[in-house]
């Protein structure tokens, strides 16, 4: 198949971030690589976590970013 040609589907990998607030369990942020997969994000980052997971994508790393920030990150192949 020729990944260059207009309107077929992209395979490979994709990444979603997903920015949470770990003291009150909102999201922050999401970020996703531009032909990604995704789901509408819900105001609590458990649930938004569950949405992506339901879809097929796995948790590869969970990293602090400040006191009370986490950002993680998700991969879907």
């Amino acid at each position: 198949m020729n990944g260059s040609q207009i309107g077929t589907a992209w395979f490979g990998t994709h990444i979603v971030l997903i920015k949470c607030n770990y003291m009150t369990n909102q999201v922050v942020a999401v970020f996703k690589s531009d032909h990604a997969p995704f789901e509408p994000t819900a105001n609590s980052c458990a649930e938004t976590l569950s949405r992506y997971l339901s879809i097929g994508y796995a948790l590869i790393g969970a990293y602090p970013l400040d006191n009370e920030q986490i950002q993680y990150v998700l991969q879907y192949r």
